[in-house]
């Protein structure tokens, strides 16, 4: 006689196995940047505006888009452009798209940290389908490691959910 596997069981070993596949597939350095690139900035949290500004550095005549609430001592910096209304990831790439088409930029760079990456850049990607965009992650490692699971754990279910059509909340 076959004994049947609780739903729980399947559904947690899904859960667990999916988490593996979302932070293997997360991008784990920046890729290449051109001179001339354009790079977005998601707000939320500390790395992610002084790992931006110093990828800027590296630019002869690209711009920093500060996109979210929370830059407002980014001030009078050349060559950075604070935008400070959107409030969620999702207002976030609306954002970048209406400058990314007001603009006509056809690349663009995406700095956010690592486990914020793969909803950023589907929520961006679903904006702008024809914009090539380059992920630029800033590292959590540093961070201890129950703090960095719990987040990653959040971003994830974060995710999942945000697959299923909920883009804010």
């Amino acid at each position: 006689m076959m004994k049947y596997i609780p739903i729980s069981l399947i559904l947690l070993f899904c859960f667990v196995f999916g988490g593996f596949i979302f932070k293997s597939t997360t991008p784990q350095k920046c890729e290449h940047l051109l001179e001339n690139d354009n790079i977005f900035v998601l707000t939320g949290d500390v790395r992610r505006i002084p790992y931006a500004l110093k990828k800027l550095e590296t630019l002869n005549y690209g711009k920093l888009y500060i996109i979210g609430a929370g830059a407002t001592n980014i001030l009078n910096q050349k060559h950075v452009i604070v935008e400070s209304k959107s409030k969620s990831t999702y207002q976030n790439a609306l954002a970048i798209k209406n400058i990314v088409q007001t603009q006509n930029l056809g690349r663009i760079v995406i700095v956010t940290t690592e486990d914020h990456m793969n909803r950023s850049l589907y929520l961006i990607r679903q904006e702008l389908p024809d914009t090539d965009i380059i992920a630029c992650p800033a590292s959590l490692s540093a961070m201890p490691t129950p703090v960095r699971v719990k987040r990653w754990t959040i971003e994830y279910v974060k995710y999942i959910v945000t697959l299923f059509g909920i883009r804010e909340g």
